[in-house]
């Protein structure tokens, strides 16, 4: 997909950030679109359907993670990549954040042109979705990785895209041993700069949404990783 085919959204209260933001954007070739809070994001995401949503956590009338959890009810917008932009690094904040249906979290200050950067790491999963995808039947569940679903006796497990990523990759190769730096390259892009709690955070998540027995089933999945 060529870059004046992607839209993007900006969702920030302060005009000054969609101002910069937009135009570090703009000047990649990127279609922007901007929102002045979490109201306006759902309504422009409905109009526009963005291919990436960008959005502020603190913002009048209706914050980011009400937004975001609100958008990923929307079929028409099941596919749209969200990461948080927000002054909020707490950690109770990112684990929210991921809750909510983030499939990142970047922390203001942030350079534009690391912004940049994370940005077309997140739009390059783009170029997946015109590929054959593969469907995974492992420890009794199917992974459908074209339509982001988890089938569990019959019935679907909903999980946040960078969950459903991390969870896809290492069902993939049940029993090998991942390390930290090959998860984040394939999950989170190596352009992309996060810790390895990152990486902690979303296994512990996924064993609570998939269950610890599950996991034991699929070989030692989620155990299997290299500290």
């Amino acid at each position: 997909m060529k870059k004046k085919d992607i839209k993007i959204l900006l969702v920030d209260d302060e005009q000054d950030i969609l101002e910069i933001v937009g135009y570090n954007l703009a000047q990649e070739g990127y279609q922007i679109v901007t929102a002045t809070n979490g109201k306006e994001a759902i309504t422009k995401a409905k109009k526009e359907l963005p291919h990436l949503i960008i959005m502020d956590v603190m913002m009048p009338e209706m914050d980011g993670m009400e937004a975001c959890e609100n958008i990923r009810k929307l079929p028409e917008l099941s596919n749209v990549i969200i990461t948080f932009l927000t002054a909020r690094s707490e950690d109770y904040s990112q684990v929210a954040g991921f809750d909510a249906g983030a499939d990142d979290y970047i922390t203001k200050p942030i350079k534009p042109k690391l912004l940049v950067s994370k940005v077309k790491a997140l739009l390059r999963r783009l170029k997946s979705d015109d590929q054959t995808t593969e469907t995974l039947n492992v420890g009794g569940i199917e992974i459908n990785r074209e339509e982001y679903k988890i089938i569990k006796e019959g019935k679907e497990i909903i999980l946040p895209r960078k969950e459903f990523e991390l969870f896809y990759l290492l069902a993939s190769k049940p029993g090998k041993v991942f390390k930290r730096e090959e998860i984040l390259d394939k999950v989170w892009g190596n352009e992309v700069i996060v810790g390895g709690r990152t990486i902690d955070v979303h296994i512990r998540k996924l064993r609570e949404k998939i269950g610890e027995d599950l996991f034991k089933t699929i070989k030692g999945v989620g155990y299997k990783l290299e500290v």
